[in-house]
Formats: structure tokens, C-alpha cells, sequence
């Protein structure tokens, strides 16, 4: 008993350091990789997850869904931004051009009738589907969407895009009893799911 006591003391400021350093470098990266999208921002929310749901603090998911979705959103409001200054300048700019290059001319077409037909509630879509997040911007942007309205939109696109990898980690934690096998679990299957269309198009081009 004096044994499982002292366990408890010991593991309480390992687990405020971890909280102190994690936190924060979630928030950052998930920030960065909506800014810049070449960072598995995804994958990050699921190994916090994971860590979150083996943590003895019930709240740590909360603070994970909360750090991981507020931050996506300040990335995309971030991001549009630059391109709506892009857009609305005369010469336009090369981060306007460099995100319509990320974006297929079949992908960026099935974004603008999304938008067309859905209104600024193809957003949600947008984040859960893997790679249409990019599109759905360029559509948004040369649609010449205000800031407002589409700030509007991603608030709920950013909360459901957080619950869904969220529940990525919680799965891959709940199967495994070392956080570092739900790690590995989660990242593949967040992985798997991101990959999963490009694939199927390579798939389907041959």
C-alpha cells in the first residue's frame, strides 16, 4: 500500500512535465500543419489520443479536443487569409498559386459544384475527407468567400475533424494496454485512412 502511494507522488510530476511540453508542441504542429500542408496533423491528434486516454487525468482528452480543434481552426483561418490577400491583389500571389497547385483540376471541380450546391457546409466534408481540405479553400477563395463566412463554416469543420481522429486514438488506445502499441496502431490506421485515396485513384488511372 505504501508502495502503490509513493508510485502515485512519483508519477504526478512526470505526467505535469509531459502535460507541459505536449501540450503546447500539439498545438504548435497542428497549427504549422494547417499552415503548411505537408504535416500529419491527424496522426498527431491520434498519438495525443492515445497518450490522453492512458493518462490518470479524465479530463486530458477534453484539453487534447479542445488544443488539437482550436488550432486546426486558427491554421485554416490563418491560411485562407493569406490567400484572400492573394486574391484580392492585382498581381495575385504565389501562395494563392502554390495552393491551387496542390489542388487537381478534378478535385478542385468537384470542390467548386460542393460549394456551389452546399454552401460553405462543404467545409465539414472537406476536413474528414482525406486531401479535400485544400480544394475546398481554392474553391472558397476564388469564390471570393468572405473571411466571416468562412471562418463561420470551419468552426464546425475544425470540431468534427478533431472528434474523428480523436476517436482514432481512443480506439487505438482502448486495444491495446501500452500507450506505445495504441501509438503505433493509431498512426497506422490514420495513415491507412489518408493514403487510402490516392490509391484508389492511382488504382484507377491504371
Amino acid at each position: 500500500m505504501i508502495q502503490t502511494a509513493q508510485d502515485v507522488v512519483d508519477q504526478v510530476p512526470a505526467e505535469s512535465a509531459q502535460q507541459a511540453v505536449g501540450y503546447p508542441a500539439l498545438f504548435l504542429l497542428v497549427v504549422l500543419g494547417s499552415l503548411v500542408p505537408v504535416v500529419p496533423t491527424g496522426a498527431l491528434v491520434s498519438t495525443a489520443a492515445v497518450v490522453a486516454f492512458h493518462h490518470s487525468d479524465p479530463l486530458a482528452l477534453l484539453v487534447v479536443f479542445a488544443l488539437a480543434s482550436s488550432a486546426a481552426f486558427l491554421g485554416d483561418t490563418g491560411l485562407y487569409w493569406i490567400g484572400l490577400r492573394g486574391v484580392r491583389s492585382r498581381n495575385g500571389s504565389r501562395r494563392l498559386e502554390a495552393l491551387r497547385g496542390r489542388a487537381t483540376p478534378e478535385r478542385l471541380e468537384q470542390a467548386r459544384r460542393g460549394l456551389h450546391e452546399h454552401g460553405s457546409r462543404v467545409l465539414v466534408l472537406s476536413r474528414l475527407v482525406p486531401a479535400g481540405r485544400i480544394p475546398v479553400m481554392v474553391a472558397c477563395l476564388l469564390s471570393k468567400m468572405p473571411m466571416h463566412r468562412f471562418a463561420r463554416g470551419d468552426v464546425p469543420a475544425c470540431l468534427a475533424w478533431a472528434a474523428a481522429y480523436q476517436l482514432i486514438g481512443i480506439l487505438g488506445g482502448s486495444l491495446f494496454p501500452e500507450p506505445w502499441q495504441g501509438v503505433v496502431a493509431a498512426v497506422a490506421l490514420t495513415l491507412l485512412i489518408s493514403g487510402a485515396p490516392t490509391v484508389w485513384r492511382r488504382l484507377r488511372g491504371a
